[in-house]
C-alpha cells in the first residue's frame, strides 16, 4: 500500500495541506446517522395446481403488495450506522494544524464566515452520504464499448487535473501522462471536451503549483492540441453549463470523486449529484484501465432518486456550491507576516507583460516570456514587500521571531531566479535525450525558498493567464507543457551551493550558446525590474544562503540488472511466427544463471478428456453417443425422449411446416445438376406425360374445388367490405392465403376491388362536403397495384378499362391516361364526387405509405419450397451448393438464416457422418437452433447417431457462425475469431449490424488463402514423405469428394421488408403525448457537414414527403421545388404503380438536396428545418413514468400497436414492469366485478364440494351393482357437477377487457403443456398467471424453462406484452408489432438499438415496425438514431495460456502439420492486426513475452514441449492469471495442508470449506468495487460485502508468484526495449511535440550534470524527468506511466495477480464478497441490498462461479485425486449455495 498510496498522499500531504486554509475543515468522525435495514424478502409459495383460480390471485396480490413496500424502503435507504472513515481529505484537515505556515492564502470573505464553514450543515452530510450510496453501485464497464462518431462525452478537467498530480511527476512528464491518457481515448475512436469551471480555479489558490499547472494545461489543449476546452462555464449549477448539457446530452462525464481538499470533494460532489439529475451518466475519474483497444471503469448509471435528491435540495445545493465558491480579495501570507494581495500581484504582471512587448516587439518562445515575467515580477513585488515590511512594522518587529523562517534577502531571491533562468536557457537548447540522463536529486528546498518559489508560481499562472488573452503579440506557444524543470533546477541549485565552491577542476563552462541566451534572459529580467538592483548575469550565486536541505543527496540504485536476452527457444512455430523480430533481439548463453536455473518438470501428456473423462482418440473417430433413444438405461430412455418430445414441440412454435424426412442421396449437387439437364430435354417419355396429365388433372380439380369456395363466400365477402372496410379486407386476405389458383385469386382480387370501390364511393356520399377518410381509397389503389403488379398475364381489355375507369373515378386522370394509353382527358361530372383531392403520386407516397409494393422475384426456385427467395438469398444458396464461404449481413427478419438450414439439409442428405457446426452467442439462440433442427427435419440414423447436439459450457448434450458482429464484443470474442480462422471447411457468417463487411469479408478471404497455400503445402508434404494425406479422415471422404473452394462472397442487403417508424412518448399531467419522430429530425448540421447523412438513416414514403413538404415551408424560393415536387419528379411522373424502390430514389434525391443546402450556405434553413421535424417531448419524473407504465401498454393495446417487446435494461425492472401491467389488470377486474360475484362463487363452490362428496360415496367400478334409482341419482349428480363447473368456470373467466392474452391464438390443452414446464420453477405460479393475461418478462437470470415459456407463447400470439433486458436482441425469433424502449442504460448503444429495434414489424403480418422511446432523453434517442453502427475492430486475441495451448496443440498432435498452420492461422490473422502492421507486431512481442514466461515457470521446454502443469492451466484458460497462481498453491501443497478432513471421518468442517471459498473468491470471483465505497463505514443486513484478504500462506505464496512474474516482464520489456520507435518516443502522443535533438553544440556544465551511469534502455524519456530508471519497471504499477510507449505493450498483458489494487488516488479498491456472503447467507436479495449488485449480474457471477466450483473438482480429481478435490465435492453437494442455481445451471 505505501508505494501505491505514496504518490497521491505526499501530493496532498505536502502541497494541500501544508497550505491549506485553516478553514477547511470535515465533519466528525464519530456523527453517526441512523440505518434502517431492509425488509427480508417475503415470497408466497402457491404451487399446488388444484388450489383455486381466486385465492390463487389472493395470494398473488399479497406478494405484489409486500414486493412493492419492499422496493419502496429499498428505493432510498437512509444510510444509518454509516460513519466518517478517516480518508485521505480528513488526514489532510489535520496536517494543515501544524504545517504550511510560511506560505498561506486567505480570503476575506471566507474569514467572516469561518464558524459555519468549520462546522458543515447537516445538508452537506447528506450529499456525501447520497454520493458515497451512489457511486458505490458504480458498475466496472467497457466505456468505448461501442462508441461511433457522433457520440461524445465529457471530461471534467479538473479531475483530470487530480488523475496525475503527483508530488514526483516533474513538469513536462505531468503533461506526457495526461497526453498519454487522451491519446489513448483518442487512438480508440472517442469523441470528448474538456470542461474547466472558473470558480474552480479558486479552490488552487492555497496550491499555487497545481494552479500553475492548470492554467498551463489549458492554454496547452487550446492551442497544441485539437481537443475542445470548455472555460465559459462558471460553475456546475450556471444556467449556461445546464443549456450546454441539454443540448449536447453527453455520453457520460468523467468526475473525480476525491478532491485536494475537503472543500474540492464537496465541490465535485455537487457537480456529480447535478450531472445524475440532469439524466447524464457518471465515470469515476479513479480505477480507470485501459488495454490496447480498450478502456474500463466505474460507470453510475443516472435513476429517478438522483433527480429526487437534486429536486429536496435544490436550494442546498445551490448555497453549498456558492459558499465553497465564493471569494473576495484573496491575499496571501508568507513566513507569516509578510501580506501580498494576489489583485496586486495581478496588476504587476499586466504592467510588466506591457514593458516586455516593448522590448520584445517581436515575440518569443513562451518559456523565455513566462521565466522572466515570473522573476522580473517575483523580484519587484517581493522586494517591495520587504521594504514595506521593514519601514512599518516598527518597534513591534523587535519582538522574538522564534518559530518562524527568517524571509530570504532580495539579493538570496535574486540568486534563485538567475538559476531559475539558466534553467530555462538549459530548455531552450538541451535536447530531452540528454535531460533524460541528468542525475537523480534527492534534496529538497529548505523553508526559507519554498514560500518565494510558491509565490513565482502563481506569477506565472497569472503570467500565462494575462498572455493568453494577448492576440496582437506573437507568442509561440508550442512548448507550454515544458515551462519548468524542477529537477533541473535543483540539480543546478545543488551544483552552485555545494560542488561549485570545492574547486577550479570542478567549475564547468556553460558553452557559448547557453551563456548567451541565459545573458539576454537576466537582462530582461533587470530591464523588468529596473527599479531595484539585483546585479549581473555573473556570477550566478553571489550569496551563500542554503537553498537546499542537506538530506541524501542522490538516488540509490537498487541491485543490478541481470543480463539482458531471451531464453533460447527451439519451436518450428516460433521461428516461422517471430523470427524476424527475435533475429534482432539478444539470446542469453546456454550457461547463463537464467538459463541453468529453468525447472524441469515431467512432460505433459494429456491422455483423458476433461470434462467426461472419456480417452482420447483420433479426431474424426468419434466416439458413438450413448445418450440417444435407443439407451439400454429405461430412466435415461425416458429423459431423452422427454427432451426430444420438447425440442420438437419447441420447434413447431418456430416453424409452420412440418418436418422433412430426409433420405440419403449419393450426391446431391449431381442430382441437382442432373434435374436441370432433364428439364432441358425436348422428347418426354410416356411416363412423364401420363404423370404431367395426371398433374394436370388435378390441379383443375384443385381449382373448381377453390371457385366454389369462392362462391359461396363472395356475397358474405362483399357484404362484409362494405360495413367495416378493415375487418373486411382482413377476411378477403386470409382466404387469400388458402388459395394456390392463380385464376381464382385474381378473380377474388377483381371482386374485392369493386367492393372497395363501393365502399368508397358510400363513404363519399356520407361525407359530402365534410373531409373524407383517404384510408378507404387506400384499399382501392392497393388492389390496383396488386393487380396491375401481379396479375398482368390475365389482365385483358375489358379488366384494363374497368381500372382506368377507377382511376378516373379517384381522380388520378393522369394515370388513367397513361394506364389505357389516351390522352383525352373525361368531363364527366358525377366522378368528381369521389376524388380523393390530391395528386396520385402524393396519394400513393403519404396514404398508402406501408402499402408500396416491393420488388420481388416470380420465379419460383426448385431448392426452396415454403417461399420465393430474394436474388440475395439464391446467391447464398449458390455459395452452399458451391462449397464457398460467405459473409452475410441483412436486417433483422429478412430470412438470412434460411441458408444454414439450407446448408444442413444439404449435408443431412449427402451422409450419414458429415457435420455442420452452428456457433451462436448466446444459449437461448442455441436452443432455438435446436428446435428448429427438430421441426425441420428427420433422418433415419445408425445406432450411436443423432441429428443434433447440444455443446454449451454448463451443458453438453450429443455433442455455422451466427451473429459476427460479437467480434467487437467484450468477453468471448476472441473465441469468434479463433474459430474463423482455424476452420478449414466452407463457413456462413450471419449478421444484421456490421459497419464494415468489406473488411471483415477481406480479412476472411486472406485466412481462406493462408489456408489455400498451407493445405497445399501439407498435401505436398504428405506425398513427398509416402503418408496417405486422407488417411485419418475417412468418414470425410465423401465430403471431400466435391470441389474445394477458397472464396468467401459478401452478400450484402439493406433493405428492410418492413420501414420502422419512430415514436417519441412523454407523460403530461397523467395523459401520454406519443409524437411521431422523423429520422431527420436527428441529424445536425455539424453531424451533416462532419460525417454526411447516415447510409441506414432510412426514411418511409411518409416521412419522404414529410421532409419535401417542410423544405418547401422553410425555404419558398427553393429552385429545385418544382422539380422534386412528388407529382413532377422522375420516378414517379405518370405511375400507376409508385415501388418502394422509386421512393428510394426520391429519399436519396432529398438527402442529397439537404446536404446541397450546407454547401450552399443555407445552414439558417437547415437548422430550420430541423427543428421544425424534431418532437418537443416533456421530461417527467421516473417515479411518474413507472406509476404510468401499465397506462402506457394499455393505450398500446388501444392503438393496436400490440404485441410489443418492452425493452428495460435492468433485471429488476424488467419483473416490476411486468408486474405493474398484471397488478393493473387485477385491480381494473376487481374494480368492474358485481359485488355479487363472490357471493355466487363462494355458493357455488360449496355446492359443488357437497356434490363431489356425495359422489364419492358411490363406487365408479361397482356401477353394474347399483339399483336403477342410485344409478338415476349418480347419472343426475354427474350432470349437476358439471353444471356447476360451468357455471364457476364462467364467474371465475379472466374478462377479455381485463388481459391481453389471446385466447384463439392457444388450444387449451397446448396451453397446459405449456405451463406443465413451469410447475417446479421459483415464481412458476407467478408467471402462469401472468400469462393467462397476456404478460411475461424474459431476462438472463431466469431458467431457461422460463424463457422458453414465454418465448413460445409469445410467438404464438397468446402473450401480447413481454418486458426484457438484451437477452431478446440478439438473433432470437420473436417479431413483434411494437418495440419499446422504455428505460435508458449505458448499454443502450448503437449496436443493441439496431439489434433490438429489428424485431418491429413481422413479415407476413405487420405492414410495418413501431419503436417508441418511452421517456428516454431525446438527444439520447437522436443519437441512436443517427450512429452507425460500430465497425468491427476485433479484440487482443492473445492471452499467455492461448500461446501454452497452442505450443500443446503443436507438440501434441498427431499430425503436425495441421497443428502449426491452425496456430499459425491464430497467431497471424487476427482481426486487430489485420492490415495493421503496428498491432502485428505487438503481437509477436507479446508473443514472445508469454513464450518467455512459461519457460521460466515450468510450463513449456526450450524445444516448446508442455511439461508439468500445463493441462491444467490451459483447462481454466478464461481466468487468467488466477489459473496460473491456483498451479502455485499446488505446487507448494497448501491445499492439501488446508483440506484436512475432520478426524475419523472424511467429512470437512466448515471452517475448512469457508477458507476454500474465501480462497477461490480471491482467485475466480475478483469483482472489485469503487474505492470509495470504503470511505464510510455501515452495518450490513447480512453480508461482509468487502472481501477478506488471503490467509497468510497464500498470500506469501501470491506475493512470490508475483514478484517473479513482475521479474520476468521487466527483463522482458529491457530485452525488447530496442523495437520501440525512438523518433516517436521523443513526442508527446497528442500534440506531437517534438523533443529530439535540433541545434546542441554541448555543454560542459550540462554533461557533468547528467548521470551516465544511470540505466534507462527501457524508459520513457519523458518518465526519466522524474527520476524512473530501469530497475523501476521491476514493480508493476510504474510500468503503464514508465514504459516506452511505441513498444504497445500494457501492464494488463502481464499475468499478475493483485492482492490489493489502488487506484489513481492511492486508495484501495476492495473486492466484492459476493460469492462467500452467499455461500453463507443464500440470500440473492442481500447481495442486491448489501453487495450493491443487480439481481441479474448476481445470478451470473454466481452461476459462473459455481460452474468453476466443478471444473476445478473435476479436473482435481482427474489429475491428482487429492484431498482438495473432495473438499470441492462437499461444497458442491453444500444445499444452501447453490439452492438458487441448481433449477438454471443444468438447463
Amino acid at each position: 500500500m505505501d508505494s501505491a498510496e505514496g504518490h497521491f498522499k505526499k501530493v496532498l500531504h505536502n502541497e494541500a495541506n501544508e497550505n491549506a486554509s485553516d478553514n477547511d475543515s470535515e465533519c466528525s468522525d464519530n456523527e453517526k446517522i441512523a440505518f434502517i435495514p431492509t425488509k427480508e424478502h417475503k415470497e408466497s409459495d402457491s404451487d399446488e395446481e388444484d388450489e383455486t383460480s381466486d385465492k390463487a390471485e389472493a395470494a398473488v396480490m399479497q406478494m405484489l403488495k409486500e414486493e412493492e413496500d419492499r422496493e419502496k424502503e429499498a428505493e432510498d435507504p437512509d444510510y444509518g450506522n454509516a460513519y466518517s472513515v478517516s480518508t485521505t481529505e480528513e488526514v489532510i484537515q489535520q496536517a494543515s494544524q501544524t504545517e504550511g505556515k510560511d506560505f498561506k492564502v486567505f480570503q476575506h470573505e471566507r474569514e467572516s464566515q469561518s464558524p459555519e464553514i468549520r462546522k458543515p450543515p447537516e445538508f452537506l452530510k447528506k450529499l456525501r452520504l447520497h454520493i458515497w450510496a451512489s457511486l458505490s453501485r458504480a458498475q466496472y464497464v467497457s466505456l468505448l464499448k461501442d462508441f461511433v462518431e457522433s457520440e461524445f462525452f465529457v471530461i471534467d478537467g479538473d479531475s483530470l487535473l487530480l488523475m496525475f498530480l503527483d508530488v514526483e511527476t516533474q513538469y513536462l512528464n505531468f503533461f506526457y501522462q495526461i497526453e498519454c491518457f487522451l491519446q489513448d481515448f483518442t487512438e480508440k475512436g472517442a469523441k470528448y471536451v474538456i470542461v474547466f469551471f472558473k470558480d474552480a480555479e479558486q479552490m488552487y489558490l492555497p496550491c499555487p503549483h497545481f494552479l500553475f499547472l492548470r492554467t498551463a494545461l489549458i492554454e496547452h489543449l487550446r492551442h497544441n492540441t485539437g481537443t475542445t476546452v470548455h472555460t465559459e462555464f462558471s460553475h456546475c449549477l450556471s444556467s449556461k453549463w445546464e443549456i450546454f448539457l441539454k443540448n449536447s446530452y453527453p455520453y457520460f462525464i468523467i468526475i473525480s470523486d476525491i478532491g485536494l481538499t475537503s472543500l474540492q470533494t464537496d465541490y465535485l460532489s455537487i457537480l456529480i449529484a447535478h450531472s445524475l439529475s440532469k439524466k447524464i451518466n457518471v465515470v469515476l475519474a479513479s480505477g480507470q484501465e485501459y488495454d490496447i483497444l480498450r478502456v474500463y471503469g466505474y460507470h453510475v448509471q443516472s435513476v429517478y432518486k438522483h433527480r429526487l435528491f437534486f429536486q429536496k435540495y435544490e436550494g442546498d445545493l445551490r448555497n453549498a456550491c456558492e459558499n465553497l465558491v465564493k471569494y473576495k480579495e484573496p491575499f496571501m501570507c508568507l513566513y507569516e507576516h509578510l501580506k501580498l494581495s494576489l489583485k496586486r500581484i495581478q496588476k504587476e504582471v499586466c504592467q510588466t507583460i506591457r514593458l516586455l512587448k516593448q522590448l520584445w516587439p517581436e515575440g518569443s518562445d513562451i518559456r523565455r516570456v513566462v521565466c522572466v515575467l515570473a522573476c522580473a515580477v517575483g523580484l519587484k513585488i517581493y522586494s517591495n514587500t520587504l521594504e514595506n515590511a521593514n519601514t512599518s512594522v516598527g518597534a513591534k518587529t523587535k519582538r522574538s521571531a522564534r518559530g518562524r523562517s527568517k524571509p530570504l534577502s532580495p539579493e538570496e531571491a535574486a540568486d534563485l531566479c538567475r538559476m531559475q533562468c539558466l534553467t530555462v536557457a538549459f530548455l531552450l537548447h538541451m535536447p530531452l535525450s540528454q535531460r533524460a540522463q541528468i542525475r537523480i536529486m534527492k534534496s529538497c528546498w529548505t523553508k526559507q525558498v519554498l514560500p518565494l518559489i510558491k509565490m513565482q508560481q502563481l506569477c506565472m499562472h497569472f503570467a500565462l493567464t494575462q498572455l493568453s488573452d494577448t492576440s496582437d503579440w506573437k507568442l509561440d506557444l508550442t512548448y507550454l507543457p515544458d515551462l519548468n524543470d524542477d529537477s533541473l533546477l535543483i540539480n543546478l541549485a545543488h551544483y552552485y551551493e555545494v560542488e561549485y565552491i570545492k574547486g577550479l577542476e570542478l567549475k564547468k563552462e556553460l558553452g557559448k550558446e547557453m551563456e548567451n541566451e541565459y545573458q539576454c534572459l537576466w537582462d530582461t529580467v533587470t530591464k523588468l525590474a529596473a527599479k531595484y538592483s539585483f546585479g549581473d548575469a555573473f556570477p550566478i550565486r553571489k550569496t551563500s544562503q542554503l537553498f537546499l536541505e542537506q538530506k541524501q543527496t542522490f538516488k540509490d540504485y537498487e541491485a543490478e540488472i541481470p543480463n539482458i536476452g531471451l531464453i533460447p527457444v527451439k519451436s518450428g512455430l516460433v521461428e516461422d511466427y517471430a523470427g524476424d523480430v527475435l533475429k534482432d533481439l539478444p539470446v542469453l548463453e546456454s550457461n547463463d544463471p537464467a538459463v541453468t536455473s529453468l525447472i524441469k518438470y515431467k512432460e505433459f501428456d494429456e491422455l483423458c478428456h476433461w470434462h467426461s473423462g472419456r480417452p482420447l482418440t483420433e479426431e474424426y473417430e468419434r466416439i458413438r453417443c450413448n445418450a440417444d433413444a435407443k439407451s439400454k438405461d429405461p430412466e435415461e430412455r425416458r429423459q431423452i425422449q422427454k427432451l426430444q418430445t420438447f425440442r420438437h414441440f419447441y420447434g413447431s412454435t418456430l416453424e409452420d411446416s412440418a418436418s422433412k424426412l430426409i433420405v440419403h442421396q449419393e450426391d446431391v449437387s449431381r442430382n441437382t445438376n442432373a434435374a436441370v439437364k432433364k428439364t432441358q430435354k425436348k422428347h418426354k417419355s410416356k411416363a412423364e406425360r401420363i404423370a404431367e396429365e395426371n398433374s394436370r388433372r388435378l390441379k383443375a380439380k384443385e381449382e373448381k374445388k377453390e371457385q366454389e369456395q369462392w362462391k359461396a363466400l363472395c356475397v358474405p365477402t362483399q357484404k362484409e367490405i362494405k360495413a367495416n372496410l378493415t375487418v373486411g379486407i382482413d377476411r378477403l386476405e386470409k382466404f387469400l392465403k388458402t388459395l394456390k389458383s392463380k385464376s381464382v385469386k385474381f378473380t377474388v382480387e377483381m371482386t374485392g376491388l369493386s367492393a372497395c370501390l363501393e365502399a368508397w364511393k358510400e363513404h363519399c356520399r356520407e361525407q359530402g362536403n365534410k373531409s373524407k377518410d383517404l384510408s378507404k381509397a387506400v384499399q382501392v389503389m392497393r388492389r390496383i397495384h396488386i393487380l396491375l403488379e401481379k396479375y398482368q398475364d390475365l389482365l385483358e381489355k375489358p379488366h384494363l378499362q374497368k381500372l382506368t375507369r377507377y382511376l378516373r373515378l379517384l381522380g388520378f386522370e393522369n394515370l388513367a391516361c397513361s394506364l389505357s394509353g389516351q390522352t383525352e382527358e373525361s368531363n364527366d361530372q358525377s366522378i368528381s364526387n369521389y376524388t380523393v383531392e390530391v395528386g396520385p403520386a402524393r396519394f400513393q407516397l403519404q396514404y398508402m405509405d406501408y402499402y408500396l409494393l416491393r420488388e420481388e422475384r416470380n420465379d419460383p426456385d426448385p431448392r426452396v419450397q415454403h417461399f420465393i427467395p430474394d436474388t440475395w438469398q439464391r446467391e447464398l444458396l449458390d455459395a452452399v451448393d458451391n462449397n464457398e464461404s460467405a459473409v452475410i449481413v441483412a436486417p433483422t427478419s429478412s430470412g438470412k438464416t434460411y441458408a444454414s438450414y439450407y446448408c444442413m439439409e444439404k449435408v443431412l442428405k449427402m451422409s450419414n457422418d458429415g457435420v455442420v457446426v452452428y456457433v451462436a452467442p448466446t444459449k437461448a439462440l442455441v436452443n432455438q437452433v435446436v428446435g428448429t433442427i427438430y421441426s425441420r427435419f428427420t433422418k433415419k440414423l445408425p445406432d450411436g447417431l443423432v441429428v443434433c447436439g447440444v455443446f454449451t459450457r454448463d451443458y453438453r448434450n450429443d455433442v455455422m457462425n451466427s451473429q459476427v458482429h460479437c467480434l467487437g464484443g467484450e468477453i468471448g470474442a476472441e473465441v469468434w475469431e479463433h474459430l474463423l480462422v482455424t476452420i478449414r471447411c466452407p463457413f456462413l457468417a450471419l449478421s444484421a449490424t456490421v459497419s464494415n463487411p468489406e473488411h471483415l469479408t477481406e480479412w476472411l478471404q486472406s485466412v481462406k488463402r493462408y489456408w489455400q497455400r498451407a493445405e497445399n503445402r501439407i498435401e505436398r508434404s504428405s506425398r513427398n514423405s509416402g503418408n496417405n494425406f486422407t488417411g485419418k479422415c475417412k468418414v470425410k471422404s465423401k465430403v471431400q469428394e466435391q470441389k474445394k473452394s477458397y472464396r468467401v462472397r459478401l452478400v450484402l442487403y439493406e433493405e428492410r421488408y418492413n420501414d420502422l417508424e419512430k415514436y417519441v412518448c412523454s407523460l403530461k399531467d397523467g395523459d401520454f403525448i406519443i409524437e411521431h419522430c422523423h429520422p431527420c429530425a436527428a441529424l445536425t448540421v455539424n453531424h451533416i457537414e462532419n460525417y454526411g447523412i447516415p447510409s441506414d438513416l432510412s426514411l418511409s414514403p411518409r416521412e419522404s414527403i414529410q421532409l419535401y413538404d417542410t423544405m418547401v415551408k422553410v425555404w419558398q424560393k427553393w429552385q429545385r421545388a418544382q422539380e422534386l415536387d412528388p407529382e413532377e419528379f422522375v420516378s414517379f411522373k405518370n405511375k400507376v404503380v409508385i415501388k418502394k424502390a422509386d421512393v428510394r430514389k426520391y429519399e436519396q434525391e432529398l438527402k442529397k438536396e439537404l446536404s446541397r443546402w450546407i454547401v450552399l450556405g443555407q445552414t439558417q434553413k437547415v437548422n430550420e428545418l430541423l427543428e421544425h421535424l424534431k418532437p418537443k417531448p416533456v421530461d417527467c419524473s421516473e417515479q411518474e413514468k413507472w406509476k404510468h407504465f401499465a397506462s402506457f401498454v394499455d393505450k398500446l393495446h388501444e392503438m393496436d400497436k400490440l404485441p410489443a417487446i418492452f425493452f428495460i435494461f435492468n433485471v429488476n425492472s424488467v419483473e416490476c414492469a411486468a408486474k405493474n401491467v398484471f397488478f393493473n389488470l387485477l385491480k381494473k377486474q376487481k374494480s368492474e366485478r358485481d359485488p355479487n360475484t363472490e357471493r355466487q362463487k363462494e355458493r357455488l363452490r360449496d355446492e359443488l364440494r357437497k356434490v363431489k362428496k356425495m359422489l364419492r360415496k358411490f363406487n365408479p367400478q361397482d356401477t353394474k351393482k347399483l339399483s336403477s334409482s342410485k344409478m338415476e341419482d349418480m347419472v343426475c349428480l354427474l350432470t349437476t357437477k358439471q353444471q356447476l363447473e360451468k357455471r364457476l368456470k364462467r364467474l371465475t373467466a379472466i374478462p377479455s377487457v381485463c388481459t391481453y392474452a389471446d385466447s384463439k391464438a392457444v388450444d387449451e390443452d397446448t396451453l397446459w403443456k405449456i405451463f406443465h414446464r413451469l410447475r417446479f420453477e421459483r415464481r412458476g405460479y407467478l408467471q402462469q398467471m401472468m400469462a393467462l393475461r397476456g404478460i411475461g418478462y424474459h431476462h438472463g437470470s431466469m431458467s431457461a424453462k422460463a424463457r422458453q415459456v414465454v418465448e413460445m407463447l409469445f410467438r404464438l400470439g397468446y402473450i401480447k406484452v413481454v418486458t426484457a433486458t438484451s437477452t431478446l436482441a440478439l438473433g432470437i425469433n420473436m417479431p413483434c408489432k411494437s418495440v419499446v424502449f422504455a428505460e435508458d442504460s449505458v448499454f443502450l448503444d448503437a449496436l443493441n438499438y439496431r439489434q433490438m429495434s429489428g424485431r418491429a414489424g413481422r413479415r407476413g403480418q405487420d405492414m410495418i415496425g413501431n419503436v417508441f422511446f418511452y421517456d428516454i432523453p431525446l438527444p439520447k434517442v437522436e443519437r441512436l438514431m443517427k450512429s452507425n453502427v460500430p465497425q468491427l475492430k476485433g479484440q487482443f486475441p492473445l492471452t499467455v495460456s492461448l500461446i501454452l495451448r497452442l505450443m500443446l496443440l503443436v507438440a501434441k498432435a498427431d499430425d503436425k502439420a495441421d497443428a502449426r498452420a491452425k496456430a499459425l492461422s491464430v497467431l497471424k490473422h487476427s482481426l486487430m492486426s489485420f492490415r495493421k502492421e503496428r498491432y502485428a507486431e505487438i503481437l509477436k512481442i507479446y508473443f514472445m513475452f508469454s513464450l518467455q514466461f512459461l519457460i521460466k515457470e515450468g510450463y513449456l521446454d526450450q524445444e516448446g514441449n508442455p511439461m508439468g502443469f500445463a493441462g491444467l492451466v490451459t483447462h481454466l484458460y478464461y481466468y487468467e492469471p488466477s489459473n496460473f497462481v491456483l498451479v502455485s498453491f499446488l505446487v507448494k501443497g497448501l491445499f492439501h495442508k488446508l483440506c484436512q478432513p475432520i478426524k475419523g471421518s472424511t467429512v470437512f468442517s466448515e471452517d475448512v470449506l469457508e477458507k476454500l471459498v474465501l480462497i477461490l473468491a480471491n482467485l475466480f470471483g475478483r469483482k472489485y468495487l469503487p474505492a470509495c465505497s470504503m470511505k464510510y463505514k455501515r452495518t450490513f443486513c447480512q453480508s461482509k460485502v468487502f472481501l477478506e484478504d488471503l490467509p497468510q500462506d497464500f498470500a506469501d505464496a501470491v506475493n512470490e508468484y508475483n514478484t517473479k512474474v513482475e521479474e520476468n516482464f521487466a527483463h522482458f520489456l529491457l530485452t525488447t526495449a530496442k523495437l520501440a520507435d525512438i523518433e516517436q518516443e521523443y513526442r508527446l502522443p497528442l500534440s506531437k511535440t517534438d523533443f529530439t535533438s535540433k541545434n546542441w553544440h554541448g555543454s560542459e556544465l550540462a554533461s557533468y550534470l547528467m548521470d551516465n551511469t544511470k540505466s534507462i534502455s527501457a524508459i520513457s524519456p519523458f518518465a526519466c524527468l522524474s527520476g524512473v530508471v530501469d530497475n523501476d519497471l521491476f514493480h508493476g504499477e510504474i510500468i503503464n506511466k514508465a514504459v516506452l510507449r511505441s513498444l504497445g505493450i500494457n501492464v494488463t498483458n502481464c499475468p499478475l495477480l493483485y492482492l490489493t489494487k489502488y487506484d489513481n488516488q492511492g486508495r484501495r479498491r476492495p473486492l466484492n464478497a459476493y460469492a462467500l456472503d452467499f455461500y453463507k447467507h443464500g440470500s440473492l436479495i442481500a447481495l442486491t441490498t448489501d453487495n450493491w449488485l443487480n439481481e441479474g449480474d448476481a445470478y451470473d457471477a454466481l452461476k459462473d462461479f459455481s460452474l468453476l466450483i466443478k471444473s476445478i473438482g473435476y479436473d482435481q480429481l482427474v489429475l491428482f485425486n487429492i484431498q482438495y478435490s473432495s473438499s470441492l465435492k462437499q461444497l458442491k453437494m453444500k444445499q444452501c449455495f447453490f439452492f438458487f442455481l441448481n433449477q438454471n445451471i443444468t438447463e
